[in-house]
């Protein structure tokens, strides 16, 4: 990407209310069969055309096509019971029920390539396309099989790396791994987790990025911050290893969090996803509020590597919402980017 500042979405768009209920995450399908399939079709078309009207960059399919940015890889696997599903902690936040790993675990064939073809043939616009991670994988999940997180996650890489792999050659620029777990399990992230990451990202004909974030604005998330003191130094665990590590691009939370803006120096030298928009509140930023953030990580990162993004994805907020704080990212992007200029 030439252009100085790109903009991107770091995840999710709502969805339009034909195809699940608005304002809610993992809502499900009102369609089945055949129309649901041109109903996921036509709303990532009308994700993209909403992208492209308020100036983002780099577009993406706004998870449209997917219930949940996990399970929704998973339930194309096989071995892996959905029926019998069992309660377990999800990221140390919440209950939640999920499904269960009761055999050796497969691909069944592409997940997203055909969905992804479809976004490549609408736009000439650089694409991303986001995956979960091994680490996020491993912790939606109940292990009946394995009786490892580390021997589990590096079966999930491979599986990831074969779609990975598909993705890029339907014309996918960038695929983003979505770890959020990395903010929360430190030291399996150093022993085992981002070489798990890099392993799924092996051999790629595109950018890679990891997505690591403070989740939704959910009211589990909204809870957990609320323990993490005055200053949320999360990334200081990860970021020196990520650093190190093969993956291009860091997608990150940085705007109305408590995440000091001088950890993005840990990670100097890397593509940057600086997150200038809050997803936990339905008040639209402006771009001037924008273009101060984006100032801040300047101090940290130069401005060739920086992409103005949002923090998290935006599917649990209203529509309207979600497309103005698009066009305010834009809009405060472009101011920065005329400060260069002038």
């Amino acid at each position: 990407m030439n252009k100085l500042l790109p903009t991107t979405s770091a995840g999710s768009l709502p969805k339009p209310s034909w195809l699940a209920q608005p304002e809610t995450l993992w809502s499900p399908w009102k369609l089945e069969g055949e129309e649901l399939t041109e109903a996921k079709r036509d709303a990532l078309r009308l994700a993209l055309a909403d992208q492209r009207a308020e100036g983002i960059d780099i577009v993406s399919d706004g998870e449209q096509t997917r219930q949940h940015f996990v399970t929704t890889f998973i339930e194309n696997l096989n071995g892996v019971d959905f029926e019998n599903r069992k309660v377990v902690r999800i990221r140390d936040r919440y209950d939640a029920s999920v499904p269960v790993v009761v055999d050796d675990v497969s691909r069944k064939g592409p997940v997203f390539v055909a969905d992804a073809e479809v976004l490549r043939a609408s736009t000439d616009a650089p694409i991303k396309w986001a995956l979960p991670g091994p680490m996020t994988m491993i912790d939606t999940l109940y292990d009946d099989r394995y009786g490892s997180r580390e021997e589990l996650a590096w079966v999930f890489a491979e599986i990831l790396n074969q779609e990975a792999k598909e993705l890029a050659a339907a014309g996918v620029n960038i695929i983003q791994f979505d770890e959020p777990a990395f903010n929360v399990f430190f030291d399996d992230v150093k022993n085992w987790g981002v070489a798990a990451l890099e392993r799924a990202a092996e051999g790629l004909s595109c950018e890679t990025a990891v997505h690591i974030c403070y989740g939704y604005g959910i009211e589990a998330n909204n809870n957990w911050k609320k323990t993490l003191g005055s200053e949320w130094r999360q990334y200081e665990e990860t970021f020196p290893k990520l650093r190190q590590s093969s993956i291009d691009i860091i997608s990150l939370e940085c705007h109305n969090s408590r995440v000091p803006v001088d950890l993005l120096e840990l990670v100097r030298g890397k593509k940057l996803m600086v997150g200038a928009i809050d997803v936990a509140s339905t008040d639209v930023e402006t771009p001037e509020e924008v273009a101060a953030t984006l100032r801040k990580a300047l101090q940290f990162v130069d401005a060739e590597n920086l992409w103005p993004s949002t923090n998290c994805g935006m599917a649990p907020l209203p529509r309207h919402v979600a497309r103005a704080k698009l066009g305010a990212l834009s809009a405060g992007a472009e101011i920065v980017r005329n400060e260069f200029s002038s």
